[in-house]
């Protein structure tokens, strides 16, 4: 037996009924619709697997319905007949996305067939789009690596947040990955199928930042040659991600503002108005609590876009994911380049760890694939990293004066501990790990160099 919902279109109520009775004969649930304004509305209200559409209708015709069913409901198939079929409008009409096209008189037995065939396929795409958002949802955080307290808590609120509709503020400085989380919530969300839209609003001016948002029509502007759909439409049912919105000038976060309220916007010289259901996401590296101070950044903006905020550490203060974060980034080039390079030197680890790194997850990828890249041996060392990395940290020792070597040595020596204790939330076993010690040499350091009580601050 066919199993589906079925909307049946036809403006010939004779027709219509004679056939709708037929069809529930054979065990169908089906719909009817005299029109194609009755079809649109029927369609508002449900959603079907399939349409069974006249290609000639009194208010329309079956290629117009076929059209919105396509825009709007891109998973509902749609089978057209005519009475005054013919080999060139079959062929438009699988162009235009039909699944099939029948000439009446309808043959009962060819009838169900493409109707079993069409209920079929529905089924099967159905369940390969659930099957991909399950796998895409378990391997949502696979792109995103950290073992560290700080990042686990960031992965927590990902998945608090990722399946609704809030809107989400990812903070951090430049090259901690906030485009990777937004990603990654999108991926973990109900829309994942849909589109993702990253807009970098600095890289644009206001006028062209206006028009890559929004759109414009034919003539709005100099160059305005043709009408422009904008990314806020291109991400309609799915998620839009914009970045640097720190940069966005006075008038620009007006016209934000009302979108993120309204979810309502024109185009740029256009009159009409255009309704979106978008998820957005916005990011910064610019303290925007410090911007909104300094009157550079609307408050009533800050409040609506600052609902979750997700603050993600610096490298260095997630000081025992950067081994991991190396490993990561090798494995990946390893595979994309064929090159032989299987690890890391040990030195070479501990030239990574001792790094500051300003430039973040983005420039130790970059010094990884220099080293790959570069690189002799199937082991990296030292000497395949920057000078200012492998030549280690820089320490402010102070001249020794009348004090012994070893006491001059103990002033670096708590700094560098201190460093990983604090990036390592005062977990002492996480900061031996990270430091190549065991608990007791760590104990035994601490309480020697006054760090026991974890109050010891360096000025």
């Amino acid at each position: 037996m066919t199993h589906g919902s079925l909307l049946l279109v036809d403006d010939d109520r004779q027709v219509l009924e004679s056939m709708a009775d037929w069809l529930r004969d054979q065990g169908l649930q089906l719909d009817t619709a005299t029109g194609y304004a009755n079809a649109i509305q029927l369609l508002g209200r449900k959603q079907y697997d399939l349409l069974l559409v006249d290609v000639r209708l009194q208010d329309g015709d079956g290629f117009d319905l076929l059209e919105q069913v396509r825009r709007n409901h891109p998973h509902t198939h749609v089978v057209l007949m005519t009475g005054y079929g013919n080999a060139d409008s079959a062929v438009e009409a699988l162009r235009a996305g039909a699944f099939d096209y029948l000439t009446k008189p309808l043959i009962d037995d060819e009838l169900m067939m493409t109707l079993e065939r069409a209920f079929t396929q529905r089924r099967v795409v159905e369940e390969n789009h659930q099957l991909r958002k399950q796998l895409d949802k378990h391997h949502a955080m696979d792109s995103v690596v950290g073992q560290d307290p700080r990042m686990l808590r960031v992965f927590d609120m990902v998945t608090s947040v990722a399946d609704t509709k809030a809107t989400v503020l990812i903070t951090g400085e430049s090259g901690t990955g906030k485009s990777m989380i937004a990603r990654t919530i999108h991926r973990q969300s109900s829309r994942a199928g849909k589109p993702f839209i990253e807009v970098a609003c600095g890289a644009l001016p206001e006028n062209l930042l206006e028009s890559e948002l929004f759109g414009h029509v034919a003539g709005s502007f100099t160059g305005a040659t043709g009408d422009k759909v904008g990314k806020f439409m291109q991400a309609n049912g799915g998620t839009i991600f914009l970045d640097e919105i720190g940069t966005a000038s006075p008038a620009m976060q007006v016209k934000l503002l009302r979108v993120l309220q309204e979810l309502e916007f024109e185009q740029v010289g256009g009159a009409k108005t255009f309704k979106v259901d978008v998820r957005v996401i916005l990011a910064t590296n610019d303290d925007l609590s410090q911007a909104v101070a300094e009157g550079r950044f609307r408050q009533d903006l800050y409040y609506r876009i600052n609902v979750i905020n997700v603050e993600l550490p610096a490298l260095r203060e997630r000081h025992s994911d950067i081994p991991l974060l190396a490993q990561t980034f090798l494995a990946e080039l390893r595979e994309d380049t064929n090159r032989e390079v299987r690890a890391f030197s040990d030195e070479a680890l501990l030239a990574l760890e001792s790094y500051p790194w300003p430039g973040n997850i983005r420039e130790l990828q970059n010094v990884v694939e220099r080293a790959v890249l570069l690189g002799k041996g199937d082991v990296i060392t030292p000497g395949d990293l920057p000078r200012e990395i492998a030549g280690g940290p820089t320490l402010n020792i102070s001249r020794a004066g009348s004090r012994t070597l070893k006491e001059a040595l103990e002033e670096p020596e708590r700094q560098i501990i201190l460093d990983v204790l604090e990036s390592n939330n005062w977990n002492r076993n996480a900061t031996a790990d990270s430091l190549g010690v065991n608990r007791t040499t760590l104990y035994k350091k601490m309480k020697k160099l006054g760090l026991e009580d974890g109050k010891y601050a360096i000025n």
